[in-house]
Parts: structure tokens; C-alpha cells; sequence
């Protein structure tokens, strides 16, 4: 009989493993000649078809089994040799997630976040996190689950509790802050608040029912977040749920203020923040500021551009002009057709405004206003249940339709406004509007947040316990913010990438031989970028 070289087998099997198996062709039947194991993960299939390799490679069995000269390796690819050798089925004796954990261990390093707080059970809390965000008497065994040592969970609570005893929050801060001054500078950052609700019945000195723009009536809390221009987390804060929004940001700033030694500041954030009391303290505390403007007050920014331009723009048109500090009383000259290039000094009733119209935009603003006309004549017409609805009035008489309404708002489509304190010689109009637009990026940590470290405290009652899981969810979004600056793939992406990748030790013939699955596509990529960039 000719020799027939032996291959690789790969086998789903009914219990939905795979079996890798070292099979040849007789005839047009493949015969399996060796059962090397079965694998329920990415990981553990990579493992079995690496040790399938090394068997098939001339003498490697040979090294790895110590079998006797003239057995199955001796001549691997021969038949008749692996039909007449026996080897036994391979056993998985452990399996461990060493890459994932890691990249992890070497983010909370280059962070500096070892230096700051010095708890192991504290960083596995944190790192577990970013894995697979569970409750905290889950962690050991999931980390179990991944081959990777652990404390238990009592350990885990007594973390917690040493978290808002010692101030870890402040600690972790710190860090943060010294790795932002390392890699670039915090002369600019953003603030945006979000509330985490609670499912539960009544109310406590922190979980308030207040406003909330998912429209719940339960207890919740409002979380201020306060980051650099990358959306890199550097303060958090806790308030009660039913506390304004616009109250939590001076606190917030200042206490950053007092943590960085900042002199010269920028805060950005959206219209939520914008009430006079705010940008006049952040003002007179010597920030700097840029904030979203209410579409609503462009008619009197804008009055005397209408009445020499009319209501007609042209894509990316931007109007740099001043809006009143208070009220209505407007400092602009409508009779002076050129808009005035505000100052401090000049104009001291004023701030400094930027409208910007876009295409796309007023396309959009249109496509709402019309879903919102169609729907506020249908409720004057009764065809609709009568609701808080934009564009309708009552009266004595009746509903109507607010046509007057309609059409300024028709005349407003594809505009958006900033409101500033920093003159023009310091920073223009597109500068301005970049730097408001990098909101987004402490919008995507607030989302990163709720849904990939599901951020909402659902078995925390306790303000220590709240305060204690906030600080382990942000710093869980600093070492994501970090791995995803430095790959450019989100945290999510790289724990499905480099989980499957796994040490397995496998006992054959009561030998055991541990194998490491090779990173492969995007799992290689990430390993290249990190070493790239932080040289692990």
C-alpha cells in the first residue's frame, strides 16, 4: 500500500463541540487514525489544531511524548504507522484567558492607576468589568470560568467598602490626570450629565425622582461626568436625582480646578448647562467656556441680520455676533449692517455668539417640524388623543394650530448656535464649533458606560455602595478610553478579539502539553497597535 499523508479533521459534534481529529483518505472515506480533543470555544479549537500540528510535524511527538523509536511519530507520514499505534484521546486539564488579562493588567499599568491604589481585589473588580460586566459575587466565578486566579467575593465587598473609606476615587484622579498632562494637555474639557434610575419604591436622601429624559417617574441619580478632549475620564460626581442639572457643574469644575492646579480653563458643554447664573460664575472664576446656544434665541441674536439679509443662508454660512447675558436687551446696533466683534470691555452686557447654518441639517429640522405640524393638526382636528404637543393652542374657542409659531421655527431650520467668552483673537468661529463638537466623545464614554459596562447601580441601595460602584465603572471607562486611543477598537471588540485566545494544557497518554493559540486577524492587530504605542 502507497503512503497517504495524514490531515487535519475538524467535526462538529452533537453536543455543538468540534472535534479535531488526524484522519486519512482510504478510498472516498476518510478514516480517523487519532481523536486529539474537543473544543467549546475559539480558543480551545485553535489549541487542538495546534497540538494536531505539532503531532503531524516530523519528530515532534517523539519530544513532546517521549514515546519509544518506531512508534506513531517515528514516521508520521506513513498509514500504516498511525493505523497500527494507539494513541489515546487527548483531555483539556486547563484552559486560561493569559493574553486578554494581560492587555488589561498593562492598561491599569501604563495608567499609573498600580501606583494610585495599591488593591489587587480592587483592580480585578474593575478589570472584570471590562470582560463581562456582572454583579460582584459573580466575578470569581467568572474569572474562574476563564482560567484566571481570583479572590472571593467577600474579598471583593471588602474592596469596595476600602474604595470610599480611602478615597480611591480621588486616587484614580490623580492618576488620570497625570497621564492626560504626560500624553498632551486638559486646557480644554467637557461636561455632560446623565441619570442612572433605580427600580425601586421609595425615594432616600440620594435617590430622588426628578426630571429625566427617558421620561421615568422612578428614583434616580445624576452623574456628572468631566472629561478631556478625547472623552478620557477625569472627575466624576455624584448628585441626588431630583438636583438641577446646571447646579451640578460649577461644583464639578472647581473641584477639578483644585485637583489640577488649572489656571486657564475651558469647559464645553451642551445647552443643558446654559443658564446665566453658570456661565456668569464660570466667567467671573476666570474660564473659559463654550457652551450650546437654544435655538430659540436666534431671532433676537439674529434680528439684524434678518433685517438686512433677509432669512436665506448658504451651506456652512456662520454668523459671528453677541447675545444678551440677560433677558432681552440686546447691545446690537440693528441699524449697523456689519455684525460687532464682541469684547469683554466693549460689550459687557453680552457674550459672544456663533450661528452656524448646515444642508443637512435644516433638511432634518424640516422632516421634524413637519412629523410635529402633521401631529398638532391632527389633535386640533381630533383625530388624536389631546397630549403636550408643539404648535397647539387652546382657548375659549377651542384648539388651533399656532401658525405664528410654525413659521418662526420653519425660519430657524438648519440653525445651531454657540454661546462663548473667548474673543475672536483668541479663538475663530470654526475653532469654536470643532471644539463644541467634541462633545460627542463624552457622549460615546456616557454610552460606553450604561451599555458596555452597564453603569446603572442595579444591586446597590446604599450611597456608599453607589459611590463605590461609580468609581469602579469609571475607572473600568479610563482603561477602555486607553485601549481604544491606543488600537482605535473599541473596548468591546477587543475582549471578543483576544478572549478566544487562551494557554491550554492538554494531558495526552498522561502526558501534558500546554499550547498557545496564535493571535490571528484582528486579535493580531491589536496586540501590533498596543506594542506600537506602548511598547508591551
Amino acid at each position: 500500500m502507497g503512503f497517504v499523508s495524514p490531515f487535519i479533521r475538524q467535526v462538529r459534534t452533537a453536543s455543538g463541540a468540534t472535534a479535531v481529529q488526524i484522519a486519512v483518505k482510504e478510498g472516498r472515506r476518510n478514516k480517523v487514525v487519532e481523536h486529539i480533543g474537543s473544543a467549546h470555544t475559539p480558543g480551545e479549537l485553535a489549541a487542538l489544531v495546534q497540538v494536531a500540528q505539532e503531532k503531524l510535524h516530523p519528530g515532534q511527538l517523539q519530544l513532546d511524548l517521549d514515546l519509544p523509536s518506531g512508534s506513531a511519530g517515528s514516521r508520521p507520514g506513513v498509514h500504516g504507522d498511525y493505523q497500527q499505534t494507539a494513541i489515546g484521546a487527548a483531555h483539556l486539564v486547563s484552559h486560561r484567558s493569559g493574553l486578554l488579562w494581560q492587555v488589561l493588567c498593562d492598561a491599569w499599568q501604563d495608567l499609573g492607576f498600580d501606583q494610585a491604589v495599591d488593591d489587587e481585589a480592587f483592580k480585578q473588580i474593575v478589570l472584570a468589568r471590562l470582560i463581562e460586566p456582572t454583579s460582584k459575587s459573580a466575578i470569581a466565578a467568572m474569572l474562574t470560568s476563564l482560567g484566571l486566579e481570583s479572590f472571593d467575593s467577600r474579598t471583593h465587598f471588602r474592596a469596595l467598602t476600602r474604595c470610599v473609606e480611602r478615597d480611591y476615587r480621588s486616587a484614580l484622579a490623580r492618576a488620570a490626570l497625570e497621564h492626560c498632562l504626560a500624553c498632551g494637555d486638559v486646557s480644554l474639557v467637557l461636561y455632560d450629565v446623565t441619570t442612572l434610575y433605580f427600580e425601586a419604591e421609595k425615594e432616600d436622601a440620594l435617590r430622588k425622582v426628578g426630571y429625566s429624559k427617558e421620561r421615568r417617574v422612578d428614583p434616580q441619580i445624576l452623574v456628572g461626568l468631566l472629561a478631556d478632549r478625547n472623552g478620557f475620564p477625569l472627575e466624576v460626581s455624584c448628585w441626588e436625582g431630583n438636583k438641577a442639572e446646571t447646579h451640578t457643574l460649577i461644583p464639578t469644575i472647581e473641584a477639578f480646578k483644585q485637583r489640577a492646579g488649572a489656571e486657564h480653563l475651558v469647559v464645553v458643554a451642551d445647552a443643558g448647562m446654559l443658564s446665566s447664573a453658570n456661565l456668569q460664575a464660570l466667567d467671573q472664576a476666570g474660564y473659559g467656556f463654550i457652551v450650546g446656544a437654544r435655538q430659540t434665541k436666534a431671532p433676537l441674536d439674529l434680528q439684524a441680520h434678518f433685517f438686512w439679509h433677509g432669512d436665506c443662508f448658504t451651506d456652512g454660512q456662520t454668523i459671528d455676533t453677541i447675545t444678551p447675558r440677560h433677558g432681552g436687551k440686546q447691545e446690537r446696533n440693528q441699524h449697523l449692517k456689519d455684525e460687532p466683534v464682541w469684547h469683554p470691555q466693549t460689550h459687557p452686557g453680552s457674550w459672544r455668539a456663533i450661528w452656524v447654518y448646515s444642508r443637512k441639517r435644516a433638511a432634518r429640522d424640516s422632516k421634524t417640524l413637519t412629523l410635529q405640524e402633521n401631529r398638532a393638526r391632527a389633535i386640533v382636528a381630533g383625530e388624536k388623543a389631546m397630549r403636550s404637543a408643539r404648535f397647539v393652542t387652546t382657548s375659549s374657542s377651542g384648539r388651533g394650530l399656532d401658525e405664528k409659531a410654525l413659521a418662526r421655527a420653519r425660519r430657524l431650520e438648519g440653525l445651531k448656535g454657540y454661546v462663548t467668552n473667548i474673543p475672536a483673537r483668541t479663538m475663530s468661529a470654526s475653532e469654536i464649533v470643532a471644539d463644541y463638537h467634541n462633545l460627542w466623545k463624552v457622549e460615546q464614554s456616557f454610552r460606553m458606560s450604561k451599555h458596555d459596562l452597564r453603569a446603572r447601580p442595579v444591586f446597590h441601595h446604599t450611597r456608599q455602595a453607589i459611590e463605590a460602584h461609580l468609581t469602579v465603572v469609571t475607572a473600568a471607562l479610563a482603561v477602555a478610553r486607553h485601549l481604544q486611543a491606543a488600537t482605535g477598537v473599541s473596548i468591546k471588540k477587543i475582549v471578543q478579539a483576544l478572549r478566544p485566545v487562551i494557554d491550554v494544557t492538554i494531558n495526552i497518554n498522561g502526558h501534558e502539553l500546554t499550547a498557545t493559540s496564535q493571535p490571528q486577524g484582528q486579535a493580531a492587530n491589536i496586540l501590533a497597535s498596543l506594542t506600537n504605542k506602548t511598547g508591551h
